[in-house]
């Protein structure tokens, strides 16, 4: 599992959140396209049947698709640089950083500024902690802090 410091995580915000926004946008946008054909359902349901441009469904599908392809590699892309998604709505971001010769998370959600938490693998984000002294040493030092 890769680790980082305080500041290679930091100086990554950008790119993931450019990554989670991308994520977010093209879970949304199938979601909306989703709503549409279920509602598309509901009134032909309700109407008894009705004329349908099949042409038009299909193609609302494959905008579905495309979309939740965006999404995926979105995700990837994230994993690939070895930061953990906790939750792609809220924007929770996890990155493993080693302290203490344990590997704990540095815990940053979108919107905020700089990455300011931290927890253990076990508690979560409920067991959120503010950064200390320890963080910024190892970042400061490039090494790893005994």
């Amino acid at each position: 599992m890769k680790t980082f410091t305080l500041e290679e995580a930091q100086s990554l915000l950008p790119v993931l959140e450019s990554l989670l926004k991308r994520a977010i946008e093209g879970r949304q946008a199938a979601e909306a396209v989703e709503a549409n054909l279920t509602d598309l359902s509901r009134r032909i349901y309700l109407s008894g049947g009705m004329r349908v441009d099949g042409a038009s469904v299909a193609k609302q599908r494959a905008e579905i698709g495309g979309h939740l392809q965006r999404v995926r590699e979105s995700l990837a892309e994230i994993d690939a640089i070895g930061v953990q998604v906790k939750d792609i709505e809220g924007g929770l971001l996890d990155f493993p950083c080693r302290v203490d010769d344990q590997v704990v998370l540095l815990c940053w959600r979108m919107g905020e500024s700089t990455i300011e938490h931290w927890h253990t693998i076990d508690s979560g984000f409920q067991g959120r902690q503010p950064v200390d002294e320890r963080f910024r040493r190892r970042s400061a030092s490039g090494g790893r802090l005994n």
